[in-house]
């Protein structure tokens, strides 16, 4: 016999964690998923960023702390998962957001640079969850979001190594979902459009890099918007909090690759 949930998107009295929490996308999601009621353990490769961030968690009336955390480490990432759980007694929602970009053809690409990416973005995502479980599984409750990209589904020129990683993600993430799916734990993989963080915005994001001769950097960022997406409009960090409230919400959502890309991607 099923059992009726009404989905009620008050995350009160859960303690969310999430990674590269300190700017962009990451903090976008911390701050929806505070608003939306939950307590927010920050964790970031760069504490100070990630500190900064705690104060405006706190200005929502939520409580919040800073954590530091090399995904790519297995012994970082589960002292970090430890103290999370020590500091608030538990983890209910994981947002495993830490992620970086980088430009490159295949036939140019550095061994060591495609090692960097898949290391940050598709093992720290195994890592985090792996950890994540052993703390979820206490309470037989867990709500694990993953974040991967509309590279994920679609392939960019000189972007090979990410959206491999990208790729891996969303594999990973529908295998585990299947793996807990008996265990109250629910596990999705958001996929960001294009969103204008610092991966896609400034001379160094890959607006600025992929500007034509003669083109401003916002000339690049408003073309690409307008070619790339039916909307003809980006994405905010905003639009990825509300979709990670949902996520962290939904009994029966799990396995999905869920894009919030102004309809780019199947």
């Amino acid at each position: 016999m099923s059992t009726t949930h009404t989905l009620d998107f008050s995350l009160a009295g859960k303690v969310a964690l999430v990674t590269g929490s300190g700017r962009g996308i990451g903090l976008g999601i911390a701050l929806s998923l505070a608003k939306a009621g939950a307590d927010v353990a920050l964790a970031d490769f760069d504490i100070s960023i990630a500190q900064e961030a705690v104060a405006k968690i706190r200005a929502l009336g939520r409580n919040a702390a800073a954590f530091q955390v090399d995904v790519s480490q297995h012994e970082s990432v589960n002292r970090m998962i430890d103290q999370v759980a020590k500091h608030f007694g538990g983890l209910d929602i994981a947002v495993n957001n830490a992620g970086v970009v980088s430009l490159g053809k295949v036939e140019e690409l550095a061994v060591s640079e495609w090692d960097r990416i898949m290391n940050i973005n598709a093992k720290g995502v195994f890592l985090c969850c792996q950890a994540e479980l052993r703390i979820m599984r206490q309470r037989q409750f867990g709500r694990i979001i993953n974040i991967a990209s509309i590279a994920g589904k679609v392939g960019f020129p000189d972007l090979s190594h990410y959206s491999a990683s990208k790729f891996a993600v969303i594999g990973f993430t529908n295998a585990f979902a299947k793996e807990v799916a008996r265990e109250g734990i629910t596990v999705n993989a958001l996929c960001p459009g294009i969103v204008g963080t610092g991966m896609w915005r400034g001379d160094e994001g890959l607006s600025g890099r992929w500007s034509l001769p003669g083109e401003t950097e916002a000339q690049s960022w408003e073309r690409h918007q307008s070619s790339l997406l039916p909307q003809g409009e980006a994405q905010t960090v905003e639009d990825m909090g509300q979709l990670a409230v949902y996520l962290a919400s939904a009994p029966h959502m799990t396995g999905q690759a869920v894009a919030c890309d102004g309809g780019f991607s199947l």
